[in-house]
């Protein structure tokens, strides 16, 4: 029996995720202060609803850096298996107020319906919109290489939303022009509530994966790959390997696998292989934790556990 965690991690010299979270953070009060006040400036439902989704892109970026926080601690006698799904707190309540911000909006633009008001100043508005949807573009891009390099579902839900943002706050652009271009009030309201059906859809993403991750779904079947290769070499050196299983804990990524030798071998031969399956797996995929059991080929016994489905795996 071999426990051995083998890590991959990116260079030391990356920034952590909490530093990508402060990052937002400060980008979401910057918009915020800027579509506040080109929503002031036009009286545009539009962009009050642009600038409704600014505070929840804050209180989840706060949120965020809560749960990065947490899970970048180590692992101790109550959480053996460290804090990484303290990452899914950040996702589903990112999830959730989504939500709570797509019902915001679409009761302002219903009562917007009901009572249209014309726009004022528009271009102006417009354009202080246009600074805050391109820092929002650009803080996205990087949160979302960020995510995939440290494999953090925080980070990666955050950048969607900003994405999201980016596309709505075009959308919303849009909208106030055709007022201004056509007198049409109602255009405005109908651009919201259709803001608000995007940001549900975004919201039911997010919590569809933070739902995934909770109930340790098995890893990316890009990474199943990476570590099938790995294996294959030493099932093409006569090595037996079954009963793989993984499982994603935020960005912590979970495997055993059984390990078939000749019985005749040493307890030290066997370990030493196990060590290097480990080792090798490890800088396969990334922030991975393996464990292998040793088991003689030919007793029966080692035969019974295969997979759980009867496929080899991952």
């Amino acid at each position: 029996m071999s426990a051995t965690a083998a890590t991959g991690a990116p260079p030391v010299s990356a920034p952590p995720a909490t530093a990508y979270a402060c990052l937002s953070i400060a980008a979401g009060l910057t918009t915020l202060v800027l579509k506040f006040g080109a929503y002031h400036m036009t009286g545009s439902i539009g962009l009050l609803s642009d600038a409704i989704e600014s505070i929840v892109n804050i209180l989840a970026a706060l949120v965020a850096l809560w749960a990065l926080t947490l899970a970048k601690q180590p692992a101790d006698e109550e959480h053996a298996f460290g804090h990484s799904k303290a990452e899914y707190f950040a996702s589903g309540f990112e999830g959730l107020a989504i939500l709570g911000a797509a019902v915001s909006i679409a009761l302002a633009a219903w009562g917007r319906i009901q009572d249209p008001q014309p726009l004022t100043n528009v271009w102006t508005g417009l354009g202080i919109s246009l600074v805050a949807t391109g820092i929002n573009g650009g803080v996205a891009l990087l949160l979302l290489r960020a995510g995939k390099r440290l494999s953090s579902i925080t980070l990666r839900a955050d950048a969607h939303h900003l994405f999201t943002d980016v596309w709505t706050s075009g959308g919303v652009l849009v909208g106030v022009v055709l007022v201004k271009l056509t007198g049409w009030l109602l255009v405005d309201p109908i651009v919201a509530l259709v803001v608000a059906t995007n940001i549900v859809w975004m919201a039911a993403k997010i919590l569809l994966e933070t739902g995934h991750g909770l109930l340790d779904a098995a890893i990316s079947m890009e990474d199943r790959q990476n570590v099938n290769a790995v294996l294959e070499e030493y099932r093409d050196r006569g090595v037996m390997i079954h009963a793989v299983r993984t499982r994603v804990a935020g960005r912590r990524r979970f495997l055993e696998m059984h390990v078939l030798v000749p019985g005749i071998w040493t307890v030290q031969k066997g370990h030493d292989l196990c060590e290097e399956i480990e080792a090798a797996v490890g800088v396969a995929i990334p922030y991975a934790t393996v464990l292998t059991h040793l088991e003689p080929f030919e007793d029966p016994i080692s035969w019974n556990d295969q997979s759980l489905d009867g496929r080899e795996a991952p």
